[in-house]
């Protein structure tokens, strides 16, 4: 048993390639319309056969739009965002059952896991053919020098399945769910500010990015402009080959080989 329990320490390494699908303000439904590329790095170390911890440097691209959305609300309040993000990513997993690269018998498994990530977003939107940085507008009216940061964090959770292909390299597939601190990943959470007063201090564009509804305006003061109660999501989805850097003890003679 202590050779099934201790038979591998050490590092892997590789590239993944997927999607990602965000969850918010401007996608209420949950659809999984929107969906954007997403690729990374991960780094694992095999603590055990059952444990491992990873970290993961990844990249998305992230949009929602008002006008995907079935209700008529929504498609009459017309905001839509996009935002490239950068996503540090720290897990822990447990495999379910026992992995040992090069093994003949435990050469996969599902994992789940769990962890926390830190992200840069930064949300644009179009008018008039031309690509805006939200957050230095303003769009709910916040003063100067206090809007939302544009570095945050979240809690991730997920699972997935892995494989060995030889001794060397592995095939991964995972799902991660990231549920952030933030509701501004869209620059949508609260409610809409005052129209004239935005407008003096930040601008045509800050006063129509903020209210960009069909027909009559319905940015009031005070109107609910998104729900700030719930946080923002987005999920990443992909495959990955990783190479196995650590060793494999060879098992003591007169226990049952692994291999």
């Amino acid at each position: 048993m202590s050779t099934l329990s201790n038979a591998q320490k050490g590092w892997e390494l590789g590239p993944w390639i997927g999607i990602s699908n965000y969850f918010g303000d401007l996608n209420t439904n949950f659809d999984f319309t929107e969906i954007g590329p997403a690729a990374g790095v991960i780094a694992r170390y095999n603590w055990n056969n059952r444990i491992n911890s990873k970290m993961g440097l990844n990249y998305t691209f992230l949009y929602g739009d008002d006008q995907d959305s079935p209700n008529s609300f929504e498609n009459r309040r017309n905001l839509s965002f996009r935002t490239d993000l950068v996503d540090f990513t720290a897990q822990m997993e447990f495999n379910f059952f026992p992995y040992i690269h090069g093994s003949k018998e435990y050469f996969f498994t599902p994992y789940l896991l769990g962890g926390i990530n830190i992200l840069y977003f930064n949300p644009r939107a179009k008018l008039d053919d031309e690509w805006h940085a939200l957050r230095p507008l303003g769009t709910e009216g916040q003063a100067v020098g206090e809007e939302y940061g544009i570095i945050n964090g979240g809690v991730v959770l997920g699972g997935g399945f892995k494989w060995d292909l030889n001794r060397d390299w592995s095939f991964n597939i995972e799902i991660a769910l990231k549920r952030l601190f933030t509701d501004y990943l869209d620059d949508v959470s609260g409610t809409y500010p005052n129209a004239t007063s935005l407008r003096a201090r930040r601008g045509d564009i800050a006063a129509e990015l903020s209210d960009r509804s069909v027909g009559e305006k319905i940015g009031e003061l005070g109107r609910q402009r998104g729900n700030s109660r719930d946080k923002d999501t987005y999920t990443m989805f992909g495959v990955g080959l990783v190479y196995y850097f650590g060793t494999i003890p060879c098992p003591e003679i007169g226990n049952k080989s692994l291999w």
